[in-house]
């Protein structure tokens, strides 16, 4: 108990907690747009994984990390084009597409890492951005160091879910996103095209994702591997479902996810005897379990995983 009343170990627990939430909260946040407009978002997981080879590579050739941050999100915008193109226009199953394009990706990824660099993967070194210190709060005790020492990318991934619950619930746009995922024929009846708004929302998740992988191999690792993603993508859909397809309570379920991991990465450096296995599980038990007390009680998007029928 003493370990957490001690404040060096609780404010750098809340900057784990928010570290790795981060990554988290942009591919929910692009699977909870793309699932709204009733797409499944099984994909995102190959979403982050395009984006943060395109944002590794990139910079790695150019030095420069905007760049880095721009072919990211264009690696997971155009994942979210592939989908857009094979299950709108051809009606594929989104489930399955989605699982398909997550193993496509990881082989692709593999695969460019090698062709790139003379047939054998390097060890891509990327310097990774200094925490931005906000004045005044970065201060405070605790909090300070756990919640105002982060990089700016961070600091975005936390304004996003404000900015899209307006977008979501105050707009047009999000009203035309929401009537989709519940009746699509509604929307063809007032003159949009559901097709469309599916496919924007599916790019703009792709987007979202590939920034979520921008900020795991820019931002923190500052390198991209094989499979770095881990399975990420599917804790955010967890989340997601937790979230009920609300962009702050979808936030809190990342940040609930991200806590779990934080404790265990942390369990070795407190001295407690845990196995690294334990510590790699504890996520995906955390998903499961909450889900089993959440996950039947919560109502989809109404058309989510149907096909539009074109009029």
């Amino acid at each position: 108990m003493n370990l957490f009343l001690d404040t060096n170990v609780a404010a750098g627990l809340i900057a784990s907690t928010v570290r790795i939430a981060t990554p988290l909260m942009f591919a929910a946040l692009g699977a909870t747009l793309c699932e709204a407009a009733g797409t499944f978002g099984v994909c995102v997981e190959g979403m982050m994984l395009m984006g943060a080879f395109s944002g590794a590579v990139v910079e790695y050739l150019s030095g420069n990390y905007m760049a880095g941050l721009l072919f990211s999100a264009l690696g997971g915008a155009t994942i979210g084009l592939i989908m857009t193109v094979v299950t709108g226009r051809f009606r594929t199953d989104h489930m399955v597409t989605g699982l398909s394009v997550n193993i496509l990706v990881a082989g692709v990824t593999s695969f460019a890492l090698r062709a790139l660099f003379g047939g054998r993967a390097p060890n891509l070194q990327l310097p990774t951005p200094g925490p931005v210190l906000i004045p005044g709060l970065s201060k405070l005790p605790v909090i300070g160091p756990g919640l105002f020492h982060q990089t700016l990318l961070t600091y975005v991934a936390f304004a996003c879910p404000f900015l899209l619950h307006l977008l979501m619930r105050r707009t047009q746009t999000g009203l035309l996103v929401r009537a989709t995922g519940e009746n699509p024929s509604a929307v063809f009846a007032a003159g949009s095209s559901p097709a469309a708004v599916r496919g924007w929302a599916l790019i703009a998740a792709g987007a979202f994702a590939g920034v979520g992988g921008a900020a795991l191999a820019l931002d923190q690792l500052g390198t991209f591997t094989d499979g770095m993603t881990n399975g990420r993508g599917f804790i955010a859909l967890a989340a997601v479902l937790i979230g009920r397809w609300r962009p702050v309570p979808v936030m809190l379920a990342c940040l609930l996810f991200g806590a779990s991991n934080a404790v265990g990465l942390n369990m070795q450096g407190w001295g407690l005897s845990t196995s690294s296995y334990v510590i790699q599980m504890a996520p995906y038990l955390m998903a499961l379990a909450v889900l089993c007390f959440f996950g039947r009680a919560t109502r989809m998007p109404s058309a989510l995983g149907t096909a539009i029928v074109r009029h």
